[in-house]
């Protein structure tokens, strides 16, 4: 039986994790807070996750549909997948509290030391399309998200970017006024197998 994936909260896989790190909810909690610790920093995760998600929400009204904490069989997870009239987007929330980020060319750099995130988020949305595309049985092009949340500086020197990469206060609307590629129909085929677990089983969570 496939489970339906609407029922996900935004960071729903986080929380599972946190919880397996450390199961007494009091320790727990004072994990979060205790620096340097591996709970704190999954949990500043899960606050990017619900800060995105929410802004995420705003789309619902123009005609597009979310999901969140997709998991591929392997245990690995997207934060977000969006689709709407200007198609699918997988969206990797990137938490950087008061940190300078700054896209150039093909990478991110955070307070000058060079990251990952664009290589990351470029192979996620190649296996989105290659899960969709096999159950919908047409070829779905998914294009791949950075959301930067709480950082206290953005910039975006790349004008042909292969990652769109984006502040969160700016998601909705960026989004939103892209040019339509799919129609109300498609949307809605695309989301019903989204939101089917199985369409996500036998994905490696690798390139």
């Amino acid at each position: 039986m496939s489970e339906d994936l609407a029922r996900n909260r935004p960071g729903d896989a986080v929380r599972r994790k946190i919880q397996e790190l450390q199961p007494n909810p009091l320790l727990r909690l004072i994990g979060r807070w205790a620096p340097g610790s591996e709970i704190r920093s999954w949990a500043d995760g899960l606050t990017g996750e619900c800060v995105t998600g929410k802004r995420l929400a705003r789309l619902n009204r123009r005609g597009w549909f979310t999901l969140h904490a997709v998991q591929w069989s392997s245990g690995a997870d997207i934060d977000h997948l969006a689709i709407g009239p200007a198609g699918v987007f997988s969206i990797n929330s990137k938490r950087h509290r008061g940190k300078t980020v700054w896209y150039g060319d093909s990478a991110i750099t955070i307070n000058g030391a060079s990251t990952r995130h664009v290589a990351i988020s470029q192979s996620e949305a190649r296996r989105v399309s290659r899960a969709l595309s096999r159950r919908c049985g047409v070829e779905v092009p998914v294009r791949p998200v950075i959301s930067v949340v709480h950082a206290a500086k953005l910039t975006v020197k790349n004008a042909n970017a292969p990652v769109l990469v984006l502040a969160v206060d700016q998601l909705d609307r960026v989004l939103s006024g892209l040019s339509p590629t799919l129609s109300a129909e498609q949307v809605a085929h695309i989301y019903r197998v989204a939101r089917e677990s199985r369409t996500w089983v036998g994905g490696s969570g690798r390139s």
